[in-house]
């Protein structure tokens, strides 16, 4: 295997389904220039133009074009840049690409896939910084992904573009220049299939994208204090695999969700909601959240880093669980 970036991981997996299927194209602002972060630079020299298109600065526009593609039998990849900007796109997002096969009786199908980047790095402000997954998790007929590295980038984002539906990837800003190996050729991970990516028995730690690297790190601290912390990576929101993590809460008891998103109203909510009606009896404290105040990503530099959770929120947290 050889190592990649988070960000080159992306663009590999674009360039063989591009290379393997003649219908996959990418549509979005300056994606024949490379995008705002470079992810899908060199794609419009190695195919044809037509494939790589840039757009005008009008995401509805740019969603519908697309939409019709998929349904004209191409297999498309818009970007959205940043997923604050999709509220520009939510009418054809929601109201048609996830509802089509469903109206159509089955008849059409809209094999979409939709890159959007979110999270709190870098001084963005409250306009290009948000984690808005919550909101789509409410939508039936729309599937939903959030790699934390290389490797499952490039193997969701395969899955994703050979879907029959449309599927929201959703790619963290401050993961894109994190390195990992990466399997070459074909790779492919399964939408809806969670990741356990350390095994322990007293706590289950639930982490989204880039908050899987700082419950990683709270696990390894927690050790120290004999706290055995098994860490999970949904990886796919909608659908969950909710077997995996109920199988994971009936074996520790205790169940700590991570996600950078505001905590009111974030998917820790719904998760929560489903574990305990699978797990009520086993649960030996409350399920607990970890997330973001309720206010806009801040701007300056030391309120960006108090905005968004991290280890030692995780590692004080599980504590409190513990009753340690």
């Amino acid at each position: 295997m050889a190592e990649r970036s988070y960000l080159e991981a992306i663009r590999e997996a674009l360039s063989e389904e591009m290379a393997r299927d003649a219908s996959v194209c990418i549509l979005g602002e300056d994606v024949a220039l490379g995008g705002p972060f470079g992810v899908t630079k060199g794609l419009a020299e190695t195919y044809e133009e037509k494939r790589v298109v840039n757009t005008p600065i009008s995401e509805g526009t740019v969603m519908g074009v697309a939409i019709g593609a998929a349904v004209a039998g191409f297999r498309p990849v818009v970007e959205i840049m940043f997923i604050d900007f999709i509220t520009l796109a939510m009418d054809q997002l929601i109201n048609h690409a996830a509802k089509l096969h469903y109206m159509s009786g089955g008849q059409i199908q809209v094999p979409l896939t939709i890159r959007v980047q979110c999270g709190a790095v870098g001084n963005w402000g409250a306009h290009h910084s948000q984690s808005l997954e919550a909101w789509f998790l409410h939508v039936p007929g729309l599937k939903i992904v959030m790699p934390s590295n290389p490797a499952d980038a490039k193997g969701l984002m395969k899955v994703a573009i050979r879907d029959n539906n449309p599927v929201l990837f959703i790619e963290h800003r401050g993961l894109y220049f994190s390195r990992a190996e990466v399997p070459e050729g074909e790779h492919v991970v399964s939408i809806g299939q969670a990741s356990v990516l350390k095994t322990g028995d007293d706590v289950t730690v639930l982490a989204l994208a880039k908050m899987v690297g700082p419950a990683l790190e709270a696990a390894d601290e927690l050790s120290s204090a004999r706290v055995s912390t098994e860490v999970i990576d949904p990886r796919s929101l909608s659908p969950l695999d909710v077997d995996t993590i109920a199988s994971s809460v009936k074996k520790t008891g205790r169940l700590v969700i991570v996600h950078e998103a505001v905590e009111q109203g974030g998917v820790g909510a719904e998760i929560a909601a489903k574990i305990q009606e699978k797990c009520f009896y086993y649960l030996d404290s409350p399920i607990v959240r970890v997330a973001a105040p309720f206010a806009p990503v801040p701007v300056s530099t030391p309120l960006e880093k108090r905005f968004v959770p991290g280890k030692e929120e995780i590692v004080r947290t599980v504590r409190k669980v513990m009753g340690r």
